[in-house]
């Protein structure tokens, strides 16, 4: 058996719902660094786009503050890769994320209570903000 170096490993893949990017403004994380700190490997950031699309919809017809938020929010996206999903899979958000992070058995960086019930159901590790001061892994990567 042998053992690769973890420098030449892929990196890890994480799922951003669109909450996660809003992270920093609402709890003066940063998510960048903290991750870093948490998972203590690479790691790819990928953010759907369904989801770029509503934080877009946000930016363009919330209130002035949310309008403000969700432009932040889409320029910390910039640092994530984008994944065009085909419409005929945009039942919602959430399902596009749960369809991704099982085929792809990858993590998930939500707050979404909901979501992230759905997701532990189904055995995919998520990464929420915990006590507003930091990050948390529930499930095994």
């Amino acid at each position: 058996m042998t053992v690769e170096p973890k420098h030449t490993r892929n990196p890890l893949k994480i799922i951003l719902d669109s909450n996660a990017l809003f992270v920093p403004l609402q709890f003066k994380i940063d998510i960048f660094e903290e991750l870093k700190t948490l998972l203590n490997m690479n790691f790819e950031l990928f953010l759907l786009s369904p989801i770029r699309r509503e934080i877009e919809k946000l930016a363009k017809k919330g209130t002035p503050k949310m309008r403000k938020n969700a432009s932040y929010a889409l320029k910390l996206a910039e640092k994530c890769k984008l994944v065009e999903v085909n419409e005929e899979f945009a039942v919602s958000t959430d399902d596009v994320i749960i369809k991704f992070a099982r085929e792809w058995n990858c993590p998930v960086f939500t707050n979404d209570r909901q979501l992230r019930k759905r997701l532990r159901d189904i055995n995919v590790p998520v990464i929420y903000v915990r006590q507003k001061s930091r990050l948390k892994i529930d499930g095994m990567i």
